[in-house]
Parts: C-alpha cells; sequence; structure tokens
C-alpha cells in the first residue's frame, strides 16, 4: 500500500466511546469510514457529522456478536462500502464476576463478541488487503489483558486472546504487508461502566478519554508503511484503577 492510496477505513464499535471518536479521528484526517455497531440512530447521527468533515462516511448496523450470520453481513458491507485498507477492532463488553460461579453462556456470550468477532471480521478483509499490497488492523485490547484483576477474570482472558491473535496474525500476515497492531488501554471513561455485566466503582474523572485512546489509534495507523508497533499500553497518569 502506497502513499498515495486512498485510506479507507472499518471501525467496528463506532457509535460511542473510543470507536465514535476514532471515527472523528479519521474524518479529521481525511479517512473515508465503514461504521459498525448495533444503534442505528447513534451511527446516522455520527454518519450525518463526518459528512461534513469531507469524507465518505457509511453506517452498518450489524450485531458482531451474532457469530453464525457475521460472515454474511461482513460481505454485505465490504461489496456495499468497497474494499479497505485499515480496520479497527474496537467493539467489545466487559464483564465482572467470579470465574467460578461464572455461566457457561456468558462465558460464550464474552468470547463470541471480545474475540472470535474480531478473528472473524478480520478474516473478511485479509484478502483484499492482500490484493493491495497491504493494509492495517488495530485491535483494542485492554491492560487488563496482562493483569490478574479479580473478577475480571473473564474479560482479562478474551483481551489476553486477543493480544495473541494479533502477535501471530501479525507474523503470518507481514509478508503481505499487513500490519497487526494492538492498543491495550487502562480504563477509559466510556459506557461500558453503565453496562448490566460491569459492577465496578471507579473514579471515571481519573480514567483515560476515548479521544487520547483515539488519536493513539490514529497515530498507529499513520506510521510509515515500513514501520510497526506490536502493542501500545496507554495508561492514565494516576495509574491502574
Amino acid at each position: 500500500m502506497t502513499s498515495e492510496t486512498q485510506r479507507r477505513a472499518l471501525i467496528t464499535g463506532a457509535s460511542s466511546g473510543i470507536g465514535r471518536e476514532t471515527a472523528i479521528a479519521f474524518a479529521k484526517a481525511g479517512i473515508d469510514v465503514a461504521l459498525v455497531a448495533r444503534s442505528q440512530s447513534k451511527l446516522e447521527t455520527l454518519t450525518s457529522e463526518l459528512l461534513q468533515m469531507g469524507i465518505e462516511a457509511k453506517p452498518y448496523v450489524i450485531d458482531l456478536s451474532q457469530i453464525e450470520t457475521l460472515q454474511t453481513s461482513l460481505s454485505l458491507l465490504l461489496e456495499d462500502f468497497g474494499s479497505v485498507n485499515i480496520l479497527i477492532n474496537n467493539a467489545g463488553m466487559g464483564y465482572t464476576g467470579s470465574l467460578a460461579s461464572m455461566p457457561l453462556a456468558d462465558w460464550q456470550k464474552l468470547m463470541d463478541l471480545n474475540l472470535t468477532s474480531v478473528f472473524l471480521v478480520m478474516q473478511a478483509v485479509i484478502p483484499e488487503m492482500r490484493a493491495q499490497g497491504g493494509g492495517t488492523i488495530v485491535n483494542v485490547a485492554s491492560i487488563a489483558a496482562h493483569n490478574a484483576f479479580p473478577t475480571w477474570g473473564a474479560y482479562s482472558a478474551s483481551k489476553a486472546g486477543l493480544v495473541s491473535l494479533s502477535r501471530i496474525l501479525g507474523a503470518e500476515e507481514s509478508e503481505n504487508g499487513i500490519r497487526v497492531m494492538t492498543v491495550s488501554p487502562g480504563a477509559v471513561n466510556t459506557p461500558l461502566w453503565d453496562t448490566e455485566t460491569v459492577q465496578a466503582d471507579f473514579a471515571r474523572s481519573q480514567m483515560l478519554t476515548p479521544a487520547i485512546v483515539a488519536q493513539t489509534i490514529l497515530n498507529a495507523v499513520q506510521l510509515p508503511d515500513s514501520a510497526v508497533i506490536d502493542e501500545i499500553t496507554l495508561m492514565p497518569s494516576g495509574g491502574a484503577l
């Protein structure tokens, strides 16, 4: 992929938090975006905002946890939007609870969204990236991938799996010009903390902002094609919460 190639990105979890801020940062940098999330109203609002910045932006309402139909949904998306040379896998869910008492259904739902859907999205875009001579994939993991936080075991396992998946895919696809990078932030002030599956009482004012993480993702994407960062660990200045 040459510097003259128009940059076109697919962003999952784009309707709020890190995904939304990444879409805005990309639009300001002149990167076209395909936006994936479950909320049609939020996606449409964001799309209208991005179109005013002079880039191409399209919303796609897809529930990434629906593994059985995801490949079909992604094929239709790429057929409509066209090829992409940047992929940001940001969609995911949080979960707190003891591993010893966690229901199997909850475990499977978490792994489907946080790990398996990422695997399937990457599989969907890799053939065209190879055909274009390269591309960049950034997967949003978490500092939890490297730490033993009690009650965060399942979430940590999903993110640790994502880090490993990213490293191995990067090694496999480097000869095809495809870079795979991971951003592992500490606590970020996003709607994740308001979901029913997360029970935590942290000082959200001390967390990273989604905009800071988005800027880090943009910086990683804008590296020269000859450079790659395996993993970026981004922490609040006050340390882990």
